[in-house]
């Protein structure tokens, strides 16, 4: 329907902006405008501001902008056409009479949506009927609670022709309106209509507004032909347009800023089951164009996740293809791949929650599986074969609409094929005079063509002490990290925060001092428990001594929540983990971060406790990262993986310039 502009300012004059927007955001006056926290991006400074009288809100923290119905778009997921509904009455504002075509068009689509919620009611009660016996069983080998049965309507079809068929007969729906729906197969060359769905575990699809438009089922019989069958394409279903539970997880994801896409319904379900509510699935195709805008309405960078085996990367490199013209400034994806052989609900199952938000810690950018990609379509040894794939890189660059993020696509791609081939300057055009240098890398190394020199200049560019592989060799030995790849200087010296990760060396005696002086500070200041406790109790320390006295603390906090310092450390040196409290003293044994000292101030202790958990939370996740990096470089002797080994430690490096020891700087210090 299309709707005049006079219909939309009588909406709006009706309907003020922080009235709409207010049931959403906590809004405060400031002169003639409204300001509040940012619904779309997560901040402590309000940044969000809106003005009844010119009829807008703007975020300065996202760049969102617009008016009461992109609001509702943004926010709620709803299509313009949703948006002015729901507006339009709240507002009082009756919509124009629709034609009667229209009118008879609107009619059919209530009919089949209650055909349709009465064929979800039929499948739940026959689950849970005689002849779902064998449904349920299956449910419980996958170990699906009631509740979540409940809550995803699952259901089961009898193994018969006109179960169905014969159920919405009785309640009124005609034959016409059955296949209409769907839910019969029939045709002219078939005499008797029959039941879609036989002898399957149902899934009910929903709309935006969850009303069920479609049908999933699983087959319980490893005979049929179709082991998950879809709803076909109706009035009321196009697969292409919606997202499995997107009305359930787009409040998670708003909360949570992020939104999952995984592959199928049982995916979905069993990771809302374990926590990850904001999970959805694609309906049996690879992902559209729509579904992708549907995605960014919910997280300005969705996660993929897939499979790590070949079918899961080609299911990524589509999902690139599709994405790549519609990318924009805040909006991209991500992509997590699984271990090899294992979906998310195997994962979560086998591992628990922990190790898929594991996997979701090491997602990788869409430039890294673009790169990747054509990176390893060839034999990039000689300068004719670099330019094909500088050339192949050009056009896939020119695909993006956005010429901001096309340039930088431009600058990031560049960069990496400077690094892999050893230039410190190069241009698109080719290497005029440089073909000397192409032909020594060709000899090295076939694929990537590059030499030791040039790698170990790519390396200490971006790191400074991390040498590099020669053309990363395949087929030697494995070990954990070897200290030497190929011949002669060509090796890889390892970092002190490699040397400490879990891949190469057990728990040192000292804890890091990033992480005893969040103890310290603990110690010399309990009252913070109070207030801090769950963000303690989360601390990811890399000590286990340091990760065992967090929770002594914690123990004798929930038995005494008076404790002051020198009663909580007499009850601490009682303990076994006393002698933990010695090696906290030894690894911070300087003053100078005065937040820490037990005559801070509660303001001083406030603000240097929230800096230094930042920047310890930020170090253990690159760590996290970095580790994940040299395991991937491990198995795949990629480039790619040593640029991403090589970015990250540029990272660590820049924190640790800058890291919490140096809060002094900004929190005071002891002379």
């Amino acid at each position: 329907m299309r709707f005049s502009p006079h219909l939309l300012d009588e909406i709006r004059a009706r309907l003020p902006v922080s009235q709409v927007v207010g049931r959403k955001v906590s809004l405060k006056r400031k002169g003639r405008e409204y300001s509040g926290l940012s619904p779309f991006k997560m901040e402590k400074t309000p940044s969000f501001f809106v003005n009844d009288q010119k009829g807008f809100y703007h975020c300065f923290a996202s760049g969102e902008h617009g008016d009461i119905f992109k609001f509702l778009m943004t926010t709620e997921g709803l299509s313009f056409p949703e948006a002015v509904e729901k507006l339009a009455e709240e507002a009082g504002v009756p919509l124009p009479k629709v034609e009667a075509e229209d009118r008879e068009r609107e009619d059919q689509r209530t009919r089949l949506l209650a055909l349709m919620e009465e064929s979800a009611k039929f499948f739940e009660a026959a689950l849970h009927g005689a002849s779902g016996a064998e449904a349920r069983r299956y449910i419980e080998k996958r170990g699906l609670k009631r509740e979540t049965l409940a809550t995803f309507r699952v259901g089961y079809s009898p193994n018969s022709r006109h179960a169905l068929k014969d159920h919405l007969a009785k309640a009124g729906y005609t034959l016409e309106e059955m296949s209409l729906s769907g839910m019969l197969i029939s045709g002219d060359d078939i005499p008797v209509a029959y039941d879609r769905f036989r002898h399957r575990v149902m899934f009910p699809i929903g709309d935006a507004k969850g009303r069920i438009v479609a049908f999933g089922g699983r087959a319980l019989d490893p005979e049929q032909n179709a082991k998950y069958l879809n709803s076909p394409e109706t009035p009321l279903f196009h697969k292409g347009h919606l997202l499995f539970n997107a009305h359930r997880a787009r409040p998670a994801a708003h909360d949570k800023e992020r939104v999952l896409a995984v592959e199928g319904y049982m995916d979905v379900i069993s990771l809302a089951e374990a926590g990850f509510t904001e999970a959805v699935a694609p309906l049996g195709t690879a992902l559209t164009e729509d579904q992708l805008n549907l995605l960014w309405r919910m997280s300005a960078e969705p996660i993929l996740c897939f499979d790590g085996d070949g079918a899961g990367k080609r299911a990524a490199f589509r999902a690139v293809d599709t994405a790549l013209p519609h990318l924009k400034p805040g909006a991209s994806l991500m992509f997590a791949f699984l271990p090899d052989g294992l979906d998310p609900d195997d994962l979560v199952r086998q591992q628990g929650p922990a190790a898929l938000d594991a996997c979701l810690g090491r997602s990788r950018p869409l430039i890294d599986v673009l790169f990747e990609r054509e990176w390893s379509q060839g034999d990039w040894s000689t300068p004719e074969r670099r330019a094909g794939l500088e050339k192949t890189l050009k056009g896939l660059i020119a695909r993006i609409e956005d010429e901001s993020v096309r340039a930088h696509y431009r600058h990031a791609l560049k960069q990496r094929l400077d690094a892999a081939w050893g230039l410190s300057e190069s241009s698109w055009r080719g290497q005029s005079g440089n073909g000397g240098e192409g032909s020594r890398s060709g000899s090295k190394d076939g694929r990537s063509g590059s030499p030791s020199g040039a790698w170990q200049r790519a390396g200490s560019s971006q790191n400074g002490r991390f040498g590099a592989p020669s053309g990363a060799r395949r087929g030697l030995p494995q070990k954990k990290f070897p200290p030497s790849l190929g011949h002669g200087s060509e090796h890889v010296n390892a970092s002190s925060s490699l040397r400490k990760s879990s891949l190469v060396a057990a728990e040192t005696s000292l804890p890091p001092q990033r992480e005893a002086l969040l103890i310290k500070v603990i110690l010399n200041h309990p009252w913070l428990i109070d207030e801090q406790a769950e963000a303690i109790a989360e601390l990811p320390f890399t000590s286990g001594a340091l990760s065992r006295l967090r929770d002594a603390i914690l123990s004798a906090h929930a038995l005494d929540n008076s404790l002051d310092t020198e009663t909580l450390r007499t009850h601490l040196n009682k303990s076994s983990d006393g002698k933990t409290l010695t090696l906290v003293e030894r690894a911070v044994s300087h003053k100078c971060d005065r937040f820490a000292e037990p005559d801070a101030g509660r303001t001083e202790v406030e603000d240097g406790w929230r800096h230094a958990l930042a920047m310890h939370e930020r170090h253990v996740g690159l760590q996290r990262s970095l580790e994940a990096a040299e395991q991937a470089w491990l198995e795949d002797r990629s480039e790619v993986s040593f640029a991403r080994i090589c970015d990250l430690k540029q990272q660590l490096e820049l924190l640790s310039s800058t890291n919490a020891f140096d809060i002094a700087a900004e929190f005071g210090h002891s002379s």
